[in-house]
């Protein structure tokens, strides 16, 4: 029901409709928290204050889940740094751990520092069984095959540099890293340096070495590699140790899982609200059911908040009413159903009765949402 309100005022509509009372009579001084001209009114929620991002996302390119921990971590380094999941979460060693094809994430829930993603060291799982403790003199490579050769060098590439090898003044294409005692130079030394160094990959682990007419360099959480054709590029260490350590790889069921897509976590826009015209009839609908206020301008939504109405044996009438006078602040005083009051400087009174029914602010309770009043809203 909607009540068209005099220039200079609102007009507050009260229904009893069954489940649905709208617009509240104001009785005496005990009543809540509203102040309808005041600038402390509520404005109406946004549509978009219940949409929220996924927490699990399916990917399709690998038949795998992305959930949690691991979905932050992984949409916040991207895709070509971490690859595609190809492996559900699984239990490695009493720790919960994913396999992505450049990466493995591992759950520390223990972590003081609230660091619960960590990446795995899947780099120096790729060392060898057997490793010379010692370079030793290199033996005639007469009876070697090359592929022979070639392991043979990949086993030396392990071994940390002497000395004199580590003394080498860095330049702008070499430079040695002491915490592992490895150096790193031309292209892999670029991408290391610009994808984050240690806190990417981790320090080097090996010297650059051929394989097959590729050239690789091992690092603690990666490995990479480079052909004079392709450039330097990850090689999909995760994927490797997956298949090593025969962990299921098998594409899983997509159930009601959303595909991932990065749209996914951009919030909707917030919704156009309607511009009230400033000549706009004013009402104020209250439903006693609810007990929520909404202003009205023009027929546009201006603002809304819960309000108290009055308790039982005080309770506040429905119907249709104008508001007669409005006052900045009042004391109020008297005695109602026996009951004595005394509430000073009572703001933004707004009386549509000549009873002293009134709408106003209330600044002694938060109860908000629940009958409380002599009457008043």
């Amino acid at each position: 029901m909607s009540v068209v309100g005099p220039n200079n005022g609102f007009s507050p509509v009260l229904s009893a409709a069954k489940g649905h009372r709208r617009f509240i009579q104001l009785l005496c001084a005990m009543a809540v928290f509203l102040a309808l001209i005041a600038p402390s009114l509520a404005v109406a929620p946004q549509a978009s204050a219940s949409w929220s991002a996924p927490r699990t996302v399916y990917i399709p390119e690998t038949g795998q889940s992305v959930d949690g921990y691991f979905l932050d971590v992984w949409r916040s380094w991207g895709i070509a740094s971490l690859g595609y999941p190809v492996t559900p979460e699984i239990i490695e060693n009493d720790r919960i751990v994913q396999y992505y094809e450049y990466a493995r994430m591992e759950y520390w829930p223990e972590d003081p520092n609230g660091d619960v993603v960590k990446f795995g060291k899947i780099g120096l799982e790729l060392k060898p069984v057997t490793v010379f403790r010692t370079i030793p003199k290199l033996p005639s490579l007469n009876g070697e095959t090359p592929r022979s050769q070639e392991m043979n060098l990949e086993q030396r590439a392990w071994l940390p540099l002497d000395d004199r090898a580590a003394s080498r003044e860095n330049t702008a294409t070499w430079r040695f890293i002491p915490e592992t005692r490895h150096s790193i130079q031309y292209g892999f030394k670029d991408f290391w340096e610009a994808t984050g160094e240690r806190d990417y990959l981790g320090n080097p682990v090996t010297e650059e070495y051929i394989l097959d007419s590729t050239t690789y360099q091992v690092f603690e959480r990666g490995q990479l590699a480079w052909r004079a054709d392709v450039g330097v590029w990850m090689t999909p260490v995760g994927e490797t140790l997956a298949e090593r350590y025969r962990v299921d790889t098998a594409p899983q069921g997509q159930g009601n899982l959303p595909v991932y897509d990065e749209a996914l976590f951009i919030p909707p826009p917030e919704p156009v609200r309607p511009i009230a015209p400033p000549n706009g009839e004013r009402v104020i609908d209250i439903n006693l059911s609810t007990q929520y206020l909404i202003a009205y301008q023009g027929g546009v939504s201006v603002g809304e908040s819960y309000v108290s109405t009055g308790r039982p044996g005080f309770d506040t009438p429905p119907g249709t009413y104008y508001v007669l006078y409005k006052l900045p602040s009042q004391t109020m005083e008297g005695v109602l159903g026996g009951e004595y009051y005394h509430v000073p400087d009572v703001p933004w009174v707004m009386y549509f009765t000549s009873v002293g029914h009134a709408i106003h602010g209330a600044y002694w309770h938060n109860n908000f949402g629940q009958t409380m009043s002599h009457g008043c809203i």
